[in-house]
């Protein structure tokens, strides 16, 4: 009987680099390299598929409850005694107090977490530790160093521009390159796009902690609570393709791709110069035909190991869906959206249920389309105009205008005034009124 198994994209990567090391295309050490891994652990992962098949790649407690499990209120019964008694105390003799004088044993690493996360322990700050050089990956596809150099390209021939590169750490290679006008988010997902459809996806890409690349802020209440880590949206995107994500802490750390900036700025621009060349199109031309093959079997080195890591692009991997522009909005109680100054207008057959206040994801993509998802299913909708809203004066000018001239002369009505010609009759009560007035004068009391 044949047997289906669910596995994830990152238990299908796993198995991919298992069955290359059990046909003997990658050893052990650079198994482990890949998976983060150690060499004793893809030997069992080795003899495990071996012995099970495809099912030995997946973990034995998936979908159970860890054997390792606390009982339930244990932590929040040691977090209200360390509050109450050791309020002061470090992780480590506190825990050993909890055990000493109340009997809760519990590792040392989750009390220090959750005395964290309730505020009574702040972490200590670590000294650096002492830099060494760091060697090249094995594989070509392993890490890959991503940035772009703003540099005057075209020697005021032409606009200002910025050259985006994906450089092999193995290798020292160019994988790819483009000009592009500025290095923002959308042109960064552009370029992911074009390198994921010609190489594959690489296992972790190495950049900077620009702000394209990196939230460099506080994570918010609700973040905190949630706890969840604020991503950019190329960051979210490589996150989403299963593609590890390195953020380098100075230029030395990601010095290939620095250092390749020096070699371009001297060769690249005198290329550039002798070719002719002063705009983005021709220049990206350029580089396909001439300049990065050239550069490539000049400066390019061999990787130690022959077998390419980059992972194909899945089916289950939607790459439009991935690289654009994702925010979040709330259903008015019209179901309508307001997304930069458009009005959508959700329809009403759907194939999930949402309601007023729901949260929808609206993803922009690179081709300026809008797709709304919500619980994974994409919405059907239109995009309508709504009228904003105009009052009284607004809707009749002649008023407006009237009351925007002061009146000139008396406020007492002329002769020829409807209210002289038809003068109104006072009431009842008002002439019962004036006739007891008149008879009071007539007579007054002693």
């Amino acid at each position: 009987m044949e047997e289906y198994l669910t596995m994830s994209n990152r238990e299908i990567d796993k198995l991919k680099v298992i069955q290359n090391t059990i046909d003997g295309r990658l050893t052990w050490p650079q198994s482990a390299a890949i998976l983060s891994l150690s060499e004793r652990q893809i030997g069992r992962l080795c003899a495990k598929v071996r012995r099970e098949g495809n099912r030995g790649i997946i973990h034995g407690l998936k979908g159970r409850v860890s054997n390792h499990r606390l009982p339930e209120g244990v932590i929040n019964k040691a977090i209200r005694l360390v509050k109450s008694r050791y309020p002061d105390f470090m992780p480590t003799f506190a825990n050993e107090k909890l055990l000493e004088n109340h009997k809760i044993k519990i590792s040392v690493n989750t009390l220090r977490k959750a005395m964290i996360k309730e505020g009574i322990y702040r972490p200590r700050k670590v000294k650096p530790k002492h830099r060494s050089w760091r060697p090249r990956r094995s594989c070509v596809g392993m890490l890959v160093q991503l940035d772009g150099s703003d540099h005057n390209w075209f020697e005021n021939r032409g606009p200002r521009c910025v050259f985006l590169t994906f450089i092999d750490d193995a290798t020292s290679r160019v994988l790819y390159g483009r000009f592009i006008p500025v290095e923002d988010t959308i042109n960064l997902l552009r370029c992911a796009k074009e390198y994921l459809k010609i190489n594959g996806r690489p296992v972790a890409i190495y950049v900077d902690k620009d702000s394209i690349y990196k939230v460099n802020r506080q994570a918010s209440v609700e973040e905190e609570l949630r706890d969840k880590v604020p991503l950019s949206q190329f960051a979210r995107a490589m996150t989403e393709l299963g593609i590890n994500m390195i953020f380098a802490d100075s230029p030395q750390a990601k010095g290939r791709v620095e250092r390749g900036f020096k070699t371009h700025q001297d060769r690249l621009v005198k290329e550039l110069r002798l070719a002719g060349i002063s705009d983005i199109a021709q220049a990206n031309k350029f580089l396909d035909e001439i300049y990065m093959p050239k550069y490539n079997s000049r400066f390019a080195v061999a990787p130690a190991s022959p077998v390419n890591a980059h992972r194909a692009l899945l089916k289950t991997h939607n790459l439009e869906g991935a690289l654009c522009i994702k925010t979040v909005r709330t259903l008015a109680c019209d179901y309508t959206l307001r997304y930069k100054n458009q009005f959508l207008q959700i329809t009403a057959e759907q194939e999930v249920r949402i309601r007023p206040g729901n949260k929808v994801l609206i993803e922009e993509r690179l081709d300026t389309s809008l797709h709304l998802m919500f619980k994974g299913k994409y919405l059907r909708f239109k995009a309508i105009d709504k009228r904003p809203y105009r009052g009284y004066y607004a809707a009749n000018k002649s008023v407006l205008r009237a009351m925007e001239k002061p009146s000139v002369g008396t406020s007492v009505p002329g002769k020829d005034h409807p209210w002289r010609r038809f003068p109104l009759k006072k009431p009842v009560f008002l002439q019962r009124q004036i006739l007891q007035q008149s008879k009071y004068k007539q007579y007054p009391h002693n």
